[in-house]
């Protein structure tokens, strides 16, 4: 008889919360922008609720494939070409608030730079399974990466969007170190990647406003300080339960775009210290399972891919709260399943997907369907 796969209820239903959170505070943030520029209040809400379904249909679906077609060759090499293509093409599109990082038709927009970050992470799990027993060996292991993760910043550098270059970089820095790469290799590609960073921030006039910005605000409180002090008062003017949704100051037209990059700061002030801390707490969860994943994975390929899988939600959520709260300079990069935007809600949905198949596949359920009773046994004494 066919044995049905349990998913891993935290991690679905954390991930549920934070979408359906998400439509919510999208609306909340977006009404009263959204009446003024295209006297639509719903217009956002409707966008963000399309897109929603879309990625939930869209992880239900990559919760059925096998994680295991992904680190096929003609997967890997088909989702590199298309994802370089989409990079290449944003350039042939008009700017958009200075910059050149999205797809756009009528009423449509695809961010390639999100779909860059996980065909990263699949291309470094595939590569990193076969050649993990020399992952010290730079030509053999880490050159191929280091080429492929290096052409995806660099395209995504030239838009501008440094903030998700980034992110590509220290995903892929996390599951090659995850594989066992040595220390040493560790600090010496920070020594060099440092001074390239510093370079790429204080050459660039925007960046480097933005970096004297972080550190004083107050120096310029109606310039490039101000949307990092608006986003500190909304913060603070929630105090511990919030001024009540809908309720909002900061959202109206104070913080730029609240619906997007700073819908924390949104959530912070209008649901207080306790709604944050159930948005953390999600995250965590999601953290927490994506790691326990990656530990009971059926190989190596599939722990990888969850550690990037993961590293990708965490790091980009631990970010952007960091932004909000003025800890980081200013990024661009959206809160996980909370922020408005279609390509990084659908990416990150069907990130989950493929978690929750890896998942699906290392439970005692799955163990005791393809290995028989023994490995379940085993498998459960482990988790005791």
């Amino acid at each position: 008889m066919a044995r049905t796969l349990k998913s891993d209820r935290f991690l679905f239903s954390a991930t549920l919360f934070l979408v359906c959170a998400s439509v919510i505070m999208v609306y909340s943030a977006s009404a009263v922008q959204a009446q003024a520029k295209y006297n639509q209040p719903f217009f956002f809400l409707f966008k963000q609720l399309a897109w929603a379904v879309m990625g939930f249909v869209l992880m239900l679906i990559a919760m059925r494939v096998d994680y295991h077609h992904y680190k096929r060759p003609p997967v890997i090499w088909s989702l590199l070409g298309v994802v370089v293509v989409a990079l290449l093409a944003v350039f042939l599109f008009a700017k958009t608030n200075g910059t050149r990082r999205w797809i756009a038709f009528e009423g449509f927009s695809l961010q390639p730079s999100e779909l860059a970050k996980l065909a990263a992470i699949i291309f470094s799990a595939a590569l990193l399974e076969r050649r993990m027993h020399r992952v010290n060996d730079i030509l053999y292991a880490l050159l191929p990466i280091g080429l492929v993760t290096a052409a995806l910043a660099g395209l995504i550098v030239l838009e501008p969007d440094f903030g998700t270059a980034v992110m590509v970089v220290l995903i892929v820095g996390t599951i090659v170190f995850a594989a066992g790469l040595s220390y040493r290799y560790l600090l010496g590609s920070l020594l060099v990647l440092l001074p390239a960073a510093m370079v790429l921030v204080l050459g660039s006039s925007y960046r480097r406003r933005r970096l004297e910005s972080f550190l004083d605000p107050w120096k310029d409180p109606m310039g490039d300080g101000f949307q990092a002090i608006q986003s500190l008062i909304a913060v603070g003017a929630g105090g511990a339960f919030g001024k009540g949704l809908m309720e909002g100051v900061q959202k109206l037209f104070y913080i730029p775009e609240p619906h997007t990059d700073y819908i924390f700061a949104v959530i912070g002030e209008e649901l207080g210290l306790i709604g944050t801390t159930i948005v953390l707490s999600c995250f965590a969860v999601i953290v927490w399972r994506g790691l326990r994943t990656a530990l009971v994975a059926q190989d190596r390929f599939g722990s990888l891919l969850a550690i990037g899988i993961t590293t990708m939600v965490g790091l980009q959520a631990l970010i952007n709260m960091s932004v909000v709260t003025a800890l980081l300079p200013p990024k661009g990069i959206p809160l996980p399943f909370v922020s408005n935007g279609g390509s990084s809600l659908l990416v990150n949905l069907l990130g989950m997907g493929i978690l929750l198949n890896i998942s699906q596949q290392s439970s005692p359920v799955a163990a005791m369907a393809t290995l028989g009773e023994p490995a379940m046994a085993t498998l459960e004494r482990a988790n005791a």
